[in-house]
């Protein structure tokens, strides 16, 4: 990435660098239109990707330093012609961003030659063709930017709708495939719960704990792990059980937790504080209730994982943490 930050042609470098930060396919970077970049409220660059797979638009946050690059790119072409083209899949006239003398800029251009160039300076390959010191074959395409980061957002616990999101897909399969967890993450993950001594919370801990789960269920949990991840936790429903009801997941059979969701509790839990108060203000009892009885549940699975939270919203006394023997 050093090497690509010092790209001097600006294209290719805005093409690399989204690449690298935005999971985008190629051929929608290189149709991006002029006006493809704006910010969220809190400053985070935006990116617009135009439809050309999927034929659907959609759009991500990105990187600062992509979204740099792509402002630099996007101020020296507002000073260039005004020749738009007639996009071929909606009809609609575009002022594509990566042109140059008129002409839309070729994909070997912005991407094999500069990729290809800069794994050279940095030994991952050499010229020729011939297998770099790191084993490393001769040609590295920019696309594996985007495994990357399907795999960065899946190892740091992005949900699977956000990869889908951000990568432009349709279905969980398809995201699926490029969310390659690493052999460490999974081992970090089935220790956090199916090894022996976890420390865990839910209703699912103490089928866990007791090893009612025969052979079968427990090999298609380690095998699919990652599928059954939630916001605050995961779901161990196994096929056979049919569909997830996981949307009432804090009270589900199936449902389970480790200290690796803490902060997602803790904020999880503030919100409810939040929503009990105005309730309370707005004289709905039912509602006060309600969100009342979903912060002492959040604040017994802290307790169980041996977490400390903010407020004391669970009416009984501490109680041990749950683990695996």
């Amino acid at each position: 990435m050093p090497i690509i930050n010092e790209i001097t042609c600006p294209f290719q470098r805005a093409a690399l660098l989204v690449a690298r930060w935005s999971g985008a396919r190629r051929d929608e970077i290189r149709h991006l239109p002029l006006d493809c970049l704006d910010h969220y409220p809190d400053g985070t660059p935006r990116l617009r990707l135009p439809g050309r797979k999927t034929y659907k638009e959609r759009v991500v946050p990105l990187h600062q330093d992509a979204g740099d690059a792509l402002q630099k790119l996007i101020d020296l072409r507002k000073n260039g012609p005004e020749r738009s083209f007639t996009d071929e899949r909606t009809g609609e006239q575009v002022r594509y961003l990566f042109m140059d003398h008129g002409k839309l800029l070729s994909l070997f251009y912005l991407f094999n030659t500069p990729i290809q160039q800069a794994c050279e300076q940095a030994g991952l390959v050499v010229p020729g063709g011939r297998r770099g010191g790191t084993g490393v074959r001769g040609t590295i395409s920019a696309h594996r930017f985007r495994h990357t980061v399907g795999t960065q957002l899946a190892e740091r616990g992005a949900k699977l709708h956000t990869i889908m999101k951000v990568l432009g897909h349709s279905s969980v399969s398809m995201a699926l495939v490029y969310a390659q967890i690493s052999d460490r993450e999974v081992l970090r993950d089935y220790k956090s719960i199916l090894a022996p001594g976890a420390v865990i919370a839910g209703p699912a801990a103490l089928d866990l704990k007791s090893g009612v789960l025969p052979d079968e269920a427990v090999h298609w949990l380690k095998t699919n792990f990652f599928k059954t991840e939630l916001e605050l936790g995961h779901c161990l429903r196994l096929p056979a059980e049919g569909p997830c009801e996981c949307d009432l997941y804090l009270t589900c059979a199936k449902f389970v937790t480790t200290g690796e969701y803490a902060p997602r509790l803790r904020a999880r839990l503030e919100v409810e504080h939040q929503l009990v108060q105005d309730a309370d203000g707005r004289g709905w009892a039912r509602e006060a209730e309600r969100h009342t009885a979903i912060a002492r549940r959040l604040t017994g699975l802290l307790t169980d994982l041996g977490e400390t939270t903010d407020h004391d919203a669970s009416e009984e006394g501490p109680r041990p943490c749950t683990s695996i023997d």
